[in-house]
């Protein structure tokens, strides 16, 4: 297994907006690369978003330091941050990749002894488990201690699968449990398999308008994905740009203030593109929407 010595940072506050510089790097909530949609030097980036959102739930101000510690041991822009509204609760998600899978260096138990100062953690992780991916639930709970650590989502691939795909598992300290399958459309060349997808589902009637979950305002985007939850389904729209963003938030709800913040500083957000998507499942003809996330990098 990969070792590698783990500091703890001296702790410090993260300020509330960051900015580009000359030269940077833009990768979606895979960590897969893309174009910038304009130029961006001096303009905001995505992770100002999540110091927002933590001002905006008026977050544990441990936070900060816990960002910087993970910054400061897995390396800038590699971290992708998830906001998630659960009815009015604002929480957060934190995803770390290594796609080198058994060679990674960025592994569950790196990343655990890099937030061990914040955050108590009873799993012991198995390092020879061929997964790309891993997250982790962050709530003021969490970083209050008032709760433990008690479960890591682990990403393994689906050979086999006509597109590109994944199977997520609940990690507890003595369980690995089933949770998600993710499938990955080409938004531009497969949107009659991403309609069919969504249609072929065990939570919604055979007889749902398909816009209220493939909105048709964001089917330009560059990746969509169908996800097969156990009391659920979900859909995550990847590549949007901030107009559609701005969309996103309205519809689902968030707080006014967190869409006041993008609409006012929009000319100097409108180079990134973004993630977003919501789970769902169907009451009769109604859709219910259970929970729903934007994403970006820090």
């Amino acid at each position: 297994m990969y070792e590698q010595k783990v500091e703890v940072q001296e702790m410090v506050t993260v300020p509330a907006m960051e900015y580009e510089s000359a030269r940077e790097s833009f990768h979606d909530f895979c960590l897969w690369e893309y174009e910038p949609l304009t130029s961006y030097e001096h303009k905001i980036k995505s992770s100002s978003l999540l110091f927002h959102s933590f001002e905006t739930a008026v977050a544990d101000p441990q936070v900060y330091d816990l960002v910087h510690n993970i910054r400061g041991n897995i390396g800038r822009s590699r971290t992708v941050w998830g906001v998630k509204k659960i009815g009015r609760k604002i929480q957060w998600e934190f995803y770390f990749y290594d796609y080198r899978r058994l060679r990674r260096q960025v592994s569950i138990h790196r990343l655990l002894k890099a937030i061990r100062p914040f955050v108590d953690c009873p799993i012991e992780e198995n390092e020879r488990l061929p997964y790309f991916m891993f997250s982790i639930d962050i709530s003021d709970d969490l970083l209050s201690g008032a709760r433990r650590l008690e479960e890591i989502h682990v990403y393994i691939g689906n050979p086999g699968s006509t597109v590109s795909s994944g199977i997520c598992y609940a990690l507890t300290h003595n369980a690995m449990k089933l949770e998600n399958f993710y499938f990955f459309f080409d938004a531009k060349k497969q949107m009659k398999e991403i309609l069919s997808k969504a249609a072929c589902s065990a939570h919604i009637d055979s007889g749902m308008n398909l816009d209220y979950i493939v909105w048709p305002e964001m089917r330009d985007c560059r990746i969509i994905v169908i996800a097969n939850k156990q009391m659920n389904d979900a859909v995550y729209f990847s590549g949007i740009d901030v107009d559609q963003l701005i969309l996103f938030l309205r519809r689902m709800r968030y707080p006014a203030h967190s869409i006041s913040f993008i609409e006012e500083h929009r000319d100097r957000l409108d180079h990134l593109r973004y993630d977003a998507g919501f789970d769902y499942r169907a009451v009769g003809n109604e859709l219910s929407i259970l929970k729903s996330g934007y994403y970006g990098t820090f």
